[in-house]
């Protein structure tokens, strides 16, 4: 029995000893560092949430720079700036952002309402008239790269509809892409909404080219909406176009630093810097090719994202 005891208290003090030579080992201890949360996924991590771990934690980072580290849930993108006060309202719920806008534009076209009748033919022959208004709207002016023979029927202002858009405040592309359909598939800055390169179910938009005003929009059944690059306020630039409905941003033809992007996918886009984040996300472009010899398709491919209704 004491034998028994003698080994059993040896082995004890042998587990005893070393354990302490371990934890007293620098081959084997650690220096704790201090890590800053990076809740954007951007390396930059937030001075204000911080912890103290030998190895770094996941979602945490060295850096400590970023002021605001918000991963996009409780603020409005900063390109969300440049969507007209008049025609948006632009707001957070959730983890969505809704976008409402009036379906006007804030620019001039012979689109609006004014003194002309006109006369059109739709693709099934009916004879469709626009009666003249008892004033021109502050905003028309005469048609140049249409005439009012080939303008479509309808004025801006008889569209008395809203249209309402929610996307993720961070959406992300999808497994697969998803083809554009007919009717609105963005919204652009201005107001009014982005069309694909359609005029109609298996009509080509190069039978309604004509009816196209200056920044290549024209009316249609539902609103007045952009085919092409809308020159009003774009042309061969880096400008911010609108938004897509998988909500992702689209700009001209350009890239942020003047320069024509070079690395763009099937549908126009990228990953990369743009003038509203310069630290780079997924973006869509005016894609740099020429429709019939002299015009850009704002949009001719698929959605690389999830598209939401714009209803």
């Amino acid at each position: 029995m004491t034998k028994f005891l003698f080994l059993s208290f040896f082995i004890l003090l042998l587990g005893f000893s070393a354990f302490f030579v371990s934890s007293c080992d620098p081959d084997n201890s650690c220096t704790e560092i201090t890590w800053y949360e990076d809740a954007e996924g951007d390396g930059l991590g937030n001075p204000s949430v911080s912890l103290d771990s030998c190895e770094q934690p996941e979602g945490y980072v060295t850096d400590n720079s970023d002021t605001d580290d918000t991963n996009g849930s409780n603020t409005l993108h900063e390109a969300f700036s440049e969507f007209d006060s008049e025609n948006f309202i632009i707001y957070l719920d959730g983890n969505e952002v809704v976008i409402e806008s009036n379906g006007w534009p804030n620019h001039t076209s012979p689109y609006w309402s004014n003194t002309t009748e006109r006369v059109a033919i739709d693709p099934m022959g009916n004879t469709l008239i626009t009666p003249a208004a008892s004033e021109n709207h502050p905003l028309f002016v005469e048609p140049t790269a249409t005439t009012y023979e080939d303008m479509a029927p309808g004025n801006i202002d008889d569209f008395n509809g809203s249209y309402t858009l929610r996307v993720p405040t961070n959406p992300s592309t999808a497994t697969n892409s998803s083809a554009t359909g007919l009717g609105p598939i963005g919204i652009a800055i201005s107001g009014a909404m982005i069309y694909n390169d359609e005029e109609g179910p298996n009509v080509p938009l190069d039978n309604a080219v004509v009816s196209l005003d200056y920044t290549a929009a024209h009316t249609g059944p539902q609103s007045y909406h952009y085919h092409l690059e809308p020159k009003a306020w774009s042309d061969d630039d880096n400008k911010l176009i609108g938004i897509m409905s998988d909500g992702f941003f689209i700009y001209g033809r350009r890239d942020y630093d003047g320069n024509y992007p070079t690395d763009l996918d099937e549908s126009g886009g990228h990953f990369g810097p743009t003038l509203h984040n310069p630290d780079g996300e997924y973006h869509y472009h005016i894609q740099n090719e020429t429709f019939l010899g002299q015009y850009y398709i704002i949009f001719p491919g698929d959605f690389q994202g999830t598209p939401n209704d714009i209803q």
